[in-house]
């Protein structure tokens, strides 16, 4: 019976598989890094209450990169090139979505508005992450190999997710509310397009590296699309509104360390 489960665990007892699926989760994570590092150093002068908190947004990242990584290590295995129809953070922005890397190479200061875009689009990848990481917990937060690492991962991205919240809820009131409904939505289209497109992509190359029948295949790209049909219908909702987290404050102070990796 195929499950998330079964599949994640064909995906962690394979070696190949394994491999791609640490260098793509370990690239994502080292471009969001770099991202928020570079955000962090362009903020405006209006919003330099923010630095602090972007900047251990882009330590979370890169803390998981090295997380991936260290995965890869203790197997020894190496870090393989990541295919371009794979790379999530590069697919958004040819889609328009985010800041561009070409803004962010300039030594220009950012607009209050570029902060509201990245705050917006951050809140719409971050609410993937978290129900992403939140299943691998789910079903393997207590496996002996990669466990503590995803539980830690987990905790990140529910604090990130907490923090785009609040900081989009402080900047609506603020009178960019208008403006936040509308980069909101727009990011959440994209990226449900994205996530489909990359999935599908990641599903025919672990079925190559895995061996699945055509079946097997063919259900896996049917489950795709028709949840990618359920979030254009009715799923978007969950991506777009905003509510005041519980964790309130959550990237206040330093990124927690990963002493055991």
């Amino acid at each position: 019976m195929l499950s998330a489960r079964s599949l994640f665990q064909e995906i962690v007892d394979n070696d190949d598989s394994f491999q791609l699926f640490c260098s793509i989760a370990a690239s994502g994570e080292a471009q969001g890094g770099w991202e928020n590092a570079r955000i962090a150093a362009l903020v405006p002068e209006t919003m330099s209450d923010l630095a602090p908190k972007i900047t251990r947004h882009g330590a979370d990242e890169d803390k998981h990169g090295r997380l991936f990584n260290a995965l890869l290590k203790k197997r020894q295995l190496d870090p393989v090139p990541v295919p371009p129809e794979t790379d999530y953070t590069m697919l958004l922005e040819r889609r328009g979505i985010g800041l561009t890397h070409e803004k962010l190479r300039r030594e220009e200061r950012l607009t209050e508005h570029d902060i509201v875009v990245y705050l917006s689009h951050s809140r719409v990848t971050e609410q993937r992450a978290a129900e992403q990481m939140n299943l691998l917990v789910k079903y393997f937060g207590d496996h002996p190999e990669i466990g503590k690492a995803i539980r830690m991962i987990c905790d990140d991205e529910d604090n990130h997710l907490a923090y785009c919240h609040e900081e989009l809820f402080r900047l609506a009131a603020a009178g960019h509310g208008r403006t936040i409904q509308r980069v909101l939505r727009e990011c959440a289209l994209a990226e449900s397009r994205v996530h489909r497109d990359v999935s599908l992509a990641v599903m025919a190359l672990m079925g190559r590296l895995l061996h699945w029948p055509r079946a097997k295949s063919a259900v896996l790209a049917a489950g795709i699309h028709a949840m990618y049909a359920y979030e254009r219908l009715c799923g978007l909702r969950r991506m777009v509104g905003l509510r005041m987290p519980e964790r309130r404050g959550a990237l206040d102070g330093p990124a927690t360390a990963a002493p055991a990796f």
